[in-house]
């Protein structure tokens, strides 16, 4: 039977979203089901003066309207709002809680109705009257009040000095606005209460995180609440907390002892998290070799008043290029907005790209190709922790993603290339990200007629985990992959750590290779124990499972059916359940890394920038399964697109508010602005990652597209564009300089 990992295999879970058979956290309908609609505060901060809902509640549908004055009881600590990825100082945001208003959006009261549209029309009928406070939501009027965060980054010798006696400078600042994750799925719950027990259906990127955050909060005990989310509509780090909805979901069933759904609207989602808007400072000072003497990366990022939430912006540099002099240090600046919170590829698309920016400057100055300097100044050691890698095949990546691009083409002048009317311009940039693993446990139940369902709490945000999940069993028991069912997003299966960092498949694809050696040792000891066993002398090591058999490594033809085997025994089934450690080995840094070559045109006269071709070079260890990783590296690169050229949100400091909080002015790439996407998988054996060679690949294709977007815009240009997003009104005055060089 031929291997399944590695193969471009459909998506087992496919069938059932393209017919409807999958169904979502907002679609799960019970009799009585109740409607809640959220009723939001219109001002960043202050108190509630009044809340009158008298009016909402004469309308004929609505059942009642819950706020913080009549809700049932809920925790008094910031113990019980803590989740796994809640940020370590600050206390969390408690939905519906007391009359403090912390920012614009914030859910006030909760109408719940027979009906949404009832509900809907009920909650613009709920009058609030509120003690205003000054607010602050703008990150440079606040810049000056910013504080240093702990960051691991150590710094190596005198970065300053290194610097100001370098033959080479430069220093710049780049600025990325905070962007929403804006997910096609609306944030929603659906709590079903019944006879004391709630079963939560909710969107998330971890059902025990919900299920263990909801008995906190509510005070109950484990067995009282489940949460299930077999199917996710995008996730991008968004569901990593619970959010507010699922809470005020609970509420409503508590209180009225009947189900209830809440599900967002798209501009209630701008309340919840977002990529925080972040300032990154980058000095570089070189040799005229190219060689680096100082590299300092400072980033000012933006959080709540309530949380410190911060990613690592700013060790990237320590893992590609070698430097004796560096310093890093991370500022958060309050603000009165919603607490930031993980998107994809967190702190490394925002860090990478000033630094991957910035060594475009370099080359620039240096008159050096920007390949060649990455080349030159390559680090074959995380010289942070002074370790080497498990692998990296980084300089495969610069060479195949080089090639297949056509850069040796490239005329280095600025403006030098063209195509008719439009400027061409050719960037590159690197990724990187971390090969992450946590602990995972899985469970198989194998039965006689050769069928077998594997089970763990993760859930599947979409990026295919639960066909490489089938693809690995099927691998490891030797059946046909339509043999194996997936059971997934369900809090009550064997515990599984959040959907996120780019660690699940590692994680639970090893802890499934555990857990299958358990069953081949136990069908092993059936085997042997029958009459004149031909695996009699074998040991667990020796023996395979291969086409419904268990057979000798060394001799195929001494085999006996597993069929066979469990009928000799009586055993219908047999169940084991193992977990997978990560290794706690601190001697090899653990990396994914990526070299992305852009391509765009620039209208001369308009400004309007294209992209129009995009190779990303990936080397990430061992590939599950070719379809679904290449479709995840094609994703992130299409949002990379989004960050260099349209995502930004944009506030009104007046009011503390998202004025667009909706997908026609918050602008996100379209089928129109996507071209020509090529993804290369580089080979990398890497045997001392885990024990399947696997590394993560959900994050990394972001990872330096918008730089290399950045890059390749200044090189048809000649104009440098240092915020993001990279708009026609930035560009259409083009002036050939080197700003920021000196």
């Amino acid at each position: 039977m031929a291997s399944y990992i590695g193969t471009a295999t459909s998506r087992v879970d496919g069938r059932a979203k393209v017919t409807g058979g999958a169904r979502y956290a907002g679609e799960f309908s019970v009799d009585g089901l109740v409607h809640g609609y959220i009723v939001e505060s219109t001002i960043p901060k202050g108190r509630v003066a009044r809340i009158d809902a008298s009016e909402a509640l004469g309308v004929s549908g609505v059942i009642d309207v819950l706020t913080y004055q009549n809700r049932p009881e809920m925790a008094d600590d910031d113990k019980a709002y803590k989740d796994e990825t809640a940020p370590e100082n600050g206390s969390p945001y408690r939905p519906l809680f007391d009359d403090v208003i912390r920012f614009s959006g914030q859910p006030l009261a909760l109408v719940l109705a027979e009906d949404w549209e009832t509900a809907r029309i009920a909650a613009s009928m709920v009058k609030i009257e509120y003690q205003r406070e000054p607010h602050v939501t703008d990150l440079y009027a606040q810049r000056s009040e910013a504080f240093v965060v702990e960051k691991p980054e150590k710094p190596r010798g005198d970065a300053a000095k290194a610097f100001a006696a370098a033959a080479v400078r430069h220093d710049a600042e780049y600025f990325i606005p905070s962007e929403y994750h804006n997910p096609m799925e609306l944030f929603a719950s659906t709590a079903v209460w019944d006879n004391g027990h709630l079963t939560v259906h909710d969107k998330t990127q971890g059902v025990q995180n919900v299920q263990q955050y909801l008995c906190g909060v509510f005070k109950m005990k484990a067995d009282a609440i489940s949460v299930m989310s077999p199917y996710m509509g995008g996730g991008f780090g968004s569901g990593l907390r619970p959010q507010y909805q699922v809470v005020l979901a609970v509420l409503g069933a508590l209180a009225l002892k009947r189900p209830v759904r809440v599900m967002l609207t798209r501009a209630q989602m701008y309340a919840l998290g977002y990529r925080p808007a972040t300032i990154e400072r980058v000095a570089i000072g070189a040799n005229r070799d190219g060689t680096l003497e100082s590299m300092q990366h400072e980033a000012v990022s933006i959080t709540s008043q309530y949380e410190e939430f911060s990613r690592n912006d700013i060790g990237w540099g320590n893992l590609l290029y070698k430097t004796p002099n560096a310093k890093f240090e991370h500022k958060l600046v309050k603000l009165d907005l919603p607490t930031s919170c993980d998107m994809r590829a967190p702190g490394a698309a925002t860090g990478v790209y000033a630094l991957e920016c910035a060594m475009d400057e370099l080359a620039v100055a240096l008159k050096t190709d920007p390949v060649q300097l990455r080349l030159q100044c390559y680090s074959d050691r995380d010289q942070g922790e002074d370790v080497p890698y498990t692998s990296k095949r980084l300089r495969e990546c610069y060479q195949q993603g080089a090639a297949a691009f056509g850069w040796d083409k490239r005329s280095a002048e600025p403006r030098s290339m063209r195509d008719g009317r439009e400027l061409v311009g050719w960037g590159m940039a690197t990724g990187v990200w971390e090969a992450l693993q946590m602990p995972a446990t899985v469970r198989i139940v194998l039965t006689a007629n050769g069928h077998a369902e594997v089970a763990t709490a993760a859930s599947d945000i979409g990026t295919g985990t639960y066909t490489i999940m089938a693809q690995v069993t099927a691998d490891m028991l030797g059946l046909p992959i339509e043999n194996i069912s997936v059971k997934l997003g369900d809090s009550t299966l064997p515990q599984c750590p959040l959907e996120g960092g780019s660690w699940i498949a590692s994680s639970v694809c090893n802890a499934i290779a555990n857990t299958a050696n358990a069953v081949r040792g136990d069908i092993l000891r059936l085997a042997q124990a029958m009459k004149d066993s031909p695996l009699a002398d074998e040991t667990v090591d020796d023996v395979a499972l291969v086409d419904g058999k268990i057979a000798s490594k060394r001799d195929a033809s001494r085999s006996v059916s597993i069929a066979s085997v469990m009928q000799s025994d009586n055993a219908e089934r047999i169940t084991r359940e193992e977990t997978n450690k990560p290794d706690e080995d601190k001697s090899h840094a653990r990396n994914v890394h990526s070299a992305v070559f852009a391509e765009v045109k620039v209208d001369e006269e308009l400004g309007v920038v294209r992209v129009t071709r995009i190779v990303d070079a990936v080397a990430a260890g061992r590939i599950l399964n070719l379809k679904t990783a290449r479709s995840q590296i094609m994703g992130g690169v299409v949002w990379g697109i989004g960050m260099a050229l349209h995502e930004e949100t944009l506030y009104d400091h007046r009011f503390g508010r998202v004025m667009n909080a909706n997908i026609a002015e918050y602008h996100v790439p379209v089928n129109a602005d996507i071209h020509d996407i090529e993804v290369i998988f580089v080979d990398e054996q890497d045997t001392l990652v885990n024990p399947l060679g696997i590394k993560g690949l959900g994050e990394i294709g972001i990872v330096g597209v918008a730089a290399a977007i950045a890059n390749a815009v200044y090189h048809a240009t000649g104009k440098r564009v240092r915020d993001l997003p990279i708009t026609l009104d930035k560009v259409v005055q083009f002036e050939p300089t080197v700003a920021g060089l000196r």
